[in-house]
């Protein structure tokens, strides 16, 4: 999919800290001076690896996210980035322009959420636009091979661990693209790959619809912005998921009633991860098994 909500005529990426073990992190944000020494590294490495970046508006914040940050329905940290630097003074074309923190406080809607503050992957988003057709070549280039051959300079990942105050495994650089293959296949293994269908359509496709219809999953449809989760009764929930459970025991029914508490937190898992996405959830009464009552 083409993320139809992309901002056009620009190339979104972030440079991508896999930290060292258990290692603690000392700030989420940097100054306003380190934030534009960090993006004159990152600058210097995007043109390196394709040249013709050079020539496009690098416009990066210094601080760091986690992924589920990056990948919400319209991109709202890169977009806040774009939208910050319009205000900008000065000529666009190709300058570099970095947010940090005055008084610790980061502009916008920058802020890093605290609740998603200790993952292992921690990501520095930044925005590249201009010349449309040189935009749209740069923009192509990276998505061949940013993933594979962006790996950063050791200049800038020394510079990003000690500005930041943490412990770097490696740093690389990826597109939003990138990103989301990633953690698609992050998704799969921690058995969350039957979402990821919801998920990647409310990113790249938000006006379109999608079904997590999957027994024994929970039945999601993602319509109109929204995800919408069916909340069953007892009786829809059997009907639907236990058909052919015997409940004439009391030893049978307490195996039912354990399937369903097990059932009821897997949608509580979907919908915080649905809503850590920035997706928001609607839980919908069924009284039946029907995909009619999520319309």
């Amino acid at each position: 999919m083409s993320p139809a909500s992309e901002p056009a005529l620009h190339v979104l990426g972030a440079l991508a800290l896999e930290l060292r073990g258990d290692a603690p992190v000392a700030r989420a944000a940097l100054t306003q001076a380190q934030a534009g020494e960090l993006a004159a590294h990152v600058a210097r490495d995007l043109a390196a690896f394709e040249p013709q970046a050079a020539a496009l508006e690098l416009v990066l914040v210094g601080a760091h996210y986690d992924p589920v940050e990056l990948l919400r329905p319209g991109w709202p940290l890169h977009r806040e980035l774009d939208a910050l630097a319009a205000r900008a003074p000065g000529r666009a074309g190709a300058r570099v322009i970095a947010f940090g923190a005055h008084e610790q406080r980061l502009p916008g809607t920058l802020t890093p959420d605290a609740e998603q503050h200790g993952g292992p992957l921690r990501l520095v988003p930044f925005v590249l636009g201009g010349e449309p057709e040189r935009a749209a070549r740069v923009g192509e280039a990276f998505e061949r091979g940013l993933l594979e051959r962006g790996m950063a300079g050791a200049a800038t990942a020394l510079f990003a661990q000690e500005a930041f105050g943490l412990a770097i495994e490696h740093a690389r650089y990826l597109t939003v693209h990138d990103l989301a293959a990633m953690t698609a296949l992050q998704y799969e293994h921690a058995g969350l790959g039957a979402l990821w269908p919801v998920l990647e359509t409310a990113l790249l496709a938000p006006e379109e619809e999608a079904w997590l219809d999957a027994p024994p999953e929970p039945l999601v449809r993602y319509v109109d912005g929204e995800a919408r989760i069916a909340l069953f009764s007892p009786s829809a929930w059997q009907a639907r998921y236990a058909a052919t459970a015997s409940c004439d025991s009391e030893s049978g029914r307490q195996a039912l009633t354990r399937r369903m508490a097990l059932f009821e937190a897997r949608q509580r898992q979907i919908a915080a991860v649905l809503r850590a996405h920035g997706v928001p959830v609607t839980f919908v009464h069924c009284a039946d098994a029907a995909r009619e009552a999520l319309a």
